[in-house]
């Protein structure tokens, strides 16, 4: 790919630069780290895709012709375990993965279609597609080693992001939104079991459900996850997570709170879990969501989760 280093999103910099040198060194670095990669896996780069904010991602060919995905992610110690879930996924409700390189963060990946939420499907079929999805990625194997292997509490590492990053940020949302989703914190860190959680995604929203090309073992929905954090928690908060966006559907309601438990009840029928749990999962996401993009100096994005989170107390 010519001139990859201009093809770089703006939001991918943003995340890079923000890691300090090793994210300028990453950044100075990646068009030699492709060029080897698609030498190394005998593919070709032909032009780069937006959407992500952690990885280069680049929609590429084998010297057959067949599409596939290059993926070279930021060197973010911070970030899950997306080499080894996939892995062990084997392409079951996760997008299959052909090579990978982990000491250098490089994933080549199946080619996929459009997100879920670019093929105009209602909410509630979207809803529905990704607790079927989460069905099938809750059953792939956790890591058997290392740091990612321990069950984790997410709440007690949400409580503290939220935290922080409201006092660091001068205090962008209300203080009830603040409270509201602390108390949350407590009820979720309170009710964490480590004996009932399973291999969840971590950010199972629609924009990282993809449909695959072609029909396949493991994609039986037509879609899979990309993108994985892949750790050990409550199930219940992938499923808090598919609820924590649609933020214009729920702007743009005379009732936001009303067709927000109504999805809220379209995720616990579909998933077995309690509406409240979903609830609490959805509304700490959502408040966190926006502190972090805020964090990222992306203040647009933020702006809909702050306004969404005041209009669901």
């Amino acid at each position: 790919m010519e001139d990859l280093e201009s093809h770089i999103p703006p939001a991918v910099r943003l995340r890079a630069a923000s890691l300090g040198d090793d994210g300028h060194r990453w950044l100075a670095g990646l068009p030699d780290l492709v060029t080897d990669l698609e030498a190394r896996w005998s593919v070709r780069v032909e032009r780069s895709l937006s959407g992500g904010t952690a990885a280069f991602v680049g929609a590429a060919r084998t010297v057959d012709g067949t599409p596939v995905i290059l993926k070279v992610s930021v060197p973010d110690p911070d970030l899950g375990d997306e080499i080894g879930t996939l892995d062990r996924a084997r392409g079951r409700g996760y997008v299959r993965l052909l090579a990978h390189d982990t000491s250098r963060r490089a994933m080549l990946l199946e080619a996929l279609g459009p997100a879920l939420d670019r093929v105009n499907l209602p909410p509630v079929r979207q809803l529905e597609v990704i607790c079927r999805l989460l069905a099938t990625a809750w059953m792939v194997p956790p890591a058997a080693s290392g740091r990612m292997a321990a069950p984790r509490d997410k709440a007690v590492d949400l409580d503290r992001l939220v935290r922080r990053l409201w006092d660091e940020l001068d205090e962008p949302c209300s203080p009830s939104v603040l409270e509201q989703a602390l108390i949350f914190a407590r009820r979720r860190s309170d009710a964490f079991d480590p004996a009932r959680t399973v291999l969840v995604h971590g950010d199972a929203a629609a924009a990282n459900v993809l449909g695959v090309l072609s029909a396949r073992p493991g994609a039986e929905t037509g879609f899979v996850f990309v993108d994985p954090d892949g750790f050990r928690g409550d199930p219940a908060y992938d499923v808090g997570v598919a609820l924590r966006d649609w933020c214009p559907e729920l702007l743009a309601s005379d009732d936001p709170r009303g067709l927000a438990w109504h999805y809220c009840h379209v995720l616990a029928v579909n998933s077995g879990f309690d509406e409240q749990s979903v609830w609490e999962w959805a509304f700490l996401e959502r408040v966190s969501t926006g502190l972090y993009a805020l964090a990222m100096g992306a203040a647009e994005q933020s702006r809909p989760f702050f306004e969404t989170a005041e209009a669901l107390l």
